[in-house]
């Protein structure tokens, strides 16, 4: 009695490099999105691009505003978008 052979998924093997090219590209883009960013995704780029001596960007608008190069009116709109995104006093 003979067994039905299987069927042949790969019957070439330029379409065997084409697979397991697809199969890398889909294995490292999630790595790279992800895990090698200290498992953090893109939305939290800025945030980790920080290092831990760098002024806040409420510390930067402040300097800015303390220094004249803004007036009342931008620091008073761009403070309140940081207090909607990182909290009202959060420094980070």
């Amino acid at each position: 009695m003979q067994h039905p052979r299987p069927p042949e998924v790969v019957r070439d093997p330029l379409e065997a490099a084409l697979l397991w090219a697809g199969v890398a590209v889909a294995a490292f883009l999630p790595l790279r999105r992800t895990a090698w960013r200290g498992g953090r995704g893109p939305l939290y780029r800025d945030v980790a691009a920080r290092r831990p001596g760098d002024p806040s960007p409420v510390e930067l608008l402040g300097r800015r505003f303390a220094a004249g190069e803004i007036d009342e009116e931008v620091y008073r709109r761009r403070l309140s978008v940081l207090d909607e995104r990182f909290g009202p006093g959060r420094k980070t």
